[in-house]
């Protein structure tokens, strides 16, 4: 599937540059997906041989760490109030609504094998806001860890998606759950949603959830912050 082209040829035959070539790779890989982006294909969509796009990127991999820089540059990064913890939450929350636009974009940042100067600016400027808050370098240091991608606006899958090819599978599991599993199937009862729009699966709701978890943590690192926690006493606890 191609996307739309455009009106008239003179602007398919625009100057090539490397802006454009990767944000013409992004366009396509939001319709299409990632999987199908290919050099010879996204040529023919910028109306180009695809030697031209060498001239601009030096192969698949430069173009993806190109794709990432753009879509990661563009995260809402607003002037901090001084609040760490809602100022925190929305840059991340910035960043889900970015990956939720380019859904192709958690699969790429998970294949880099070294960050892009991107990358290390988003994380910089979200290590600033805690610092900034007031947090210590060693509780940052492990909040940091403690989110994981979670700072990168997505988090691993409670179930990974079904193929349809086993729907009929699913649905075997799903009916035996009350007899075999009755605590599961309890959870699964109480994941139904009204929405099913917004859902990644039977019954869950994904932004919900992603904030969820993300104030969990917050409420967690506040609380720590609180008792002065260190690595060097971890047990550390509300009575001391």
């Amino acid at each position: 599937m191609r996307t739309p082209s455009g009106a008239g040829g003179p602007a398919r035959r625009a100057t090539l540059s490397r802006d454009r070539v990767l944000r013409g790779a992004i366009a396509y890989a939001d319709v299409n997906g990632i999987e199908s982006l290919s050099m010879r294909g996204l040529a023919q969509e910028l109306g180009v041989v695809p030697m031209a796009l060498y001239k601009h990127v030096v192969n698949k991999e430069d173009l993806l760490d190109g794709m990432i820089e753009v879509v990661v540059g563009e995260i809402d990064q607003a002037q901090g109030t001084g609040q760490w913890k809602h100022d925190v939450r929305q840059r991340i929350l910035a960043a889900h609504k970015s990956l939720l636009f380019h859904p192709w974009a958690r699969a790429v940042l998970e294949s880099r094998s070294s960050m892009t100067p991107a990358m290390l600016d988003y994380l910089d400027s979200l290590t600033g806001l805690f610092l900034a808050g007031g947090l210590s370098v060693d509780l940052t240091h492990h909040v940091m860890h403690t989110l994981g991608n979670r700072m990168w606006g997505f988090s691993q899958e409670l179930f990974a998606a079904t193929p349809k090819s086993d729907t009929e599978s699913l649905n075997t599991q799903r009916n035996a759950l009350p007899r075999q599993r009755p605590h599961l199937a309890e959870i699964a009862k109480a994941a139904a949603h009204a929405d099913p729009s917004s859902t990644v699966g039977p019954g869950c709701d994904d932004q919900f959830e992603f904030e969820f978890a993300l104030d969990l943590i917050l409420d967690g690192v506040d609380t720590l912050h609180a008792r002065h926690w260190s690595s060097a006493r971890p047990t550390t606890t509300a009575s001391d």
